[in-house]
């Protein structure tokens, strides 16, 4: 057990643990704003009391970057693929859940913030972010960031 804590406390991210979440993006590419979008709910979420952090994902792809920064906050994640949803509910702090709309997105956020609310996540009054893209149905293109209060 010595071992693997040693082990543990000399990888980069460990001893990094306090410093700026700040990655390096050196190309601008096709998930440049996604990943800009995903590291601003992160930053956010850490500076202010966020119970949640709320994404609808087509590939999962904006749950892998937000898991991978270790919010304090919850990470609600909805796809209307099974296999995705399967996959999502194994990343750290995600709960992922099978969803299905066709409403417009301002409709969809109140949907799922209203799912969230009652699987008990959040409460009224509570703040959520909620990430997406926009238009709907734009796949791959997480492209806005939204505070809701709950």
């Amino acid at each position: 057990m010595a071992k693997i804590v040693k082990n543990i406390e000399n990888t980069h991210f460990y001893k990094n643990q306090n410093e700026p979440i700040e990655k390096e993006f050196n190309c601008i590419d096709d998930r440049f704003i996604t990943n800009r979008i995903c590291l601003a709910a992160v930053r956010i979420a850490k500076t202010t009391s966020i119970e949640a952090i709320v994404t609808l994902t087509n590939s999962g792809y904006t749950a892998f970057q937000i898991s991978a920064h270790r919010p304090d906050s919850h990470i609600i994640v909805f796809s209307s693929n099974p296999r995705v949803v399967t996959m999502l509910n194994l990343l750290w702090g995600v709960r992922a859940v099978l969803y299905e709309s066709n409403k417009s997105t301002d409709e969809t956020i109140i949907q799922v913030n209203t799912i969230v609310r009652d699987m008990g996540y959040v409460e009224d009054g509570d703040f959520v972010i909620n990430l997406n893209a926009m238009p709907a149905g734009e796949k791959g293109k997480t492209n806005t960031l939204r505070l809701t209060t709950i």
